[in-house]
């Protein structure tokens, strides 16, 4: 494959480092993107002792404004991948805090939307944009609503987006419990102790890694016959 030119929004950490890293292998060049300069210079760091073309943007895909401005000076992409998160606040609708509700669709669901808007146009013939969903769109979960719903409304709209920006071709990866630095705050035992006890309630006996989801977005990168898919990498949770 000849070598290819990719946008990751969330790249620092977790997931979005982890596909770094394999697109590194190949030796594409790489653009790392993310509200967190000290994280992003560290995951650069790291990418450079393997000799990778890579470097750095702050970007907060919240901000419309942001992404129409990089738009004019980024030049073309290849591909996509957007691994960025938000903090998606858990409970049942009765105790939820709706503005929190709203900063994480803000961030996730809306943020993918205007990378969509604004970036889709700088993507070469054939490029792909990669978004990232979660299990829970199709899981019924009390107090999950957020969750839940932030990644259904996503996942819808990969399927509209496939079709309103053929050729290009948009995915979703969906993980399910997947062991990053989202849990890093938790108490070692403790971590360990959910991850083994998901792993057991799962068909696959183990929870997710970073670089197993990863290999997802390589799949719809790669794969031309791939487009309007979500796909599915949970470990069994969706069949239990």
């Amino acid at each position: 494959m000849n070598q290819q030119r990719t946008l990751i929004i969330g790249g620092a950490t977790g997931i979005g480092f982890a596909v770094a890293q394999l697109l590194a292998v190949r030796g594409d060049t790489l653009i790392l993107a993310g509200r967190n300069a000290e994280k992003l210079a560290t995951a650069v760091q790291r990418l450079n002792a393997a000799s990778v073309k890579v470097s750095s943007i702050s970007l907060d895909v919240a901000d419309e404004e942001q992404l129409r401005e990089l738009a004019k000076t980024l030049g073309h992409l290849d591909n996509i991948v957007f691994t960025a998160g938000s903090q998606a606040p858990g409970g049942t609708l009765a105790a939820l805090d709706l503005l929190a509700a709203k900063k994480a669709f803000d961030t996730k669901f809306w943020g993918s939307m205007a990378v969509a808007k604004h970036l889709g146009n700088i993507l070469n013939p054939g490029g792909t944009l990669t978004l990232t969903s979660g299990f829970l769109a199709r899981r019924t979960v009390a107090g999950t609503i957020v969750k839940t719903t932030l990644n259904a409304a996503l996942e819808s709209a990969v399927k509209v987006l496939a079709k309103e920006m053929s050729p290009l071709r948009i995915n979703a990866v969906s993980p399910g419990l997947t062991d990053t630095e989202a849990y890093a705050a938790m108490e070692p035992q403790a971590r360990q102790l959910m991850l083994e006890k998901a792993a057991e309630s799962l068909p696959a006996k183990t929870w997710g890694r970073a670089e197993d989801v990863a290999k997802g977005y390589l799949f719809a990168i790669d794969n031309p016959f791939v487009t309007g898919s979500i796909i599915d990498i949970e470990g069994g949770a969706l069949i239990n």
